[in-house]
């Protein structure tokens, strides 16, 4: 029965803690995840082309 209460007593602070978040509002969540995807999309752009780059250079070098 110790491990029933201990998972109840888990569960309890964790529902605690939960309320302490400082939680982001509508605004700063969308700012936050565009800034993301804006990044994400410009590492990608970067990656590939250093990648088109890297295979043009390559076909150069072995045919």
């Amino acid at each position: 029965m110790a491990i029933i209460e201990r998972i109840k007593t888990f569960f309890k602070e964790v529902v605690i803690e939960g309320k302490k978040v400082d939680w982001p509002d509508r605004e700063q969540t969308i700012k936050y995840t565009a800034l993301v995807l804006g990044i994400s999309a410009g590492t990608a752009i970067l990656l590939g082309a250093l990648d088109y780059g890297f295979v043009k250079l390559l076909t150069v070098f072995i045919f």
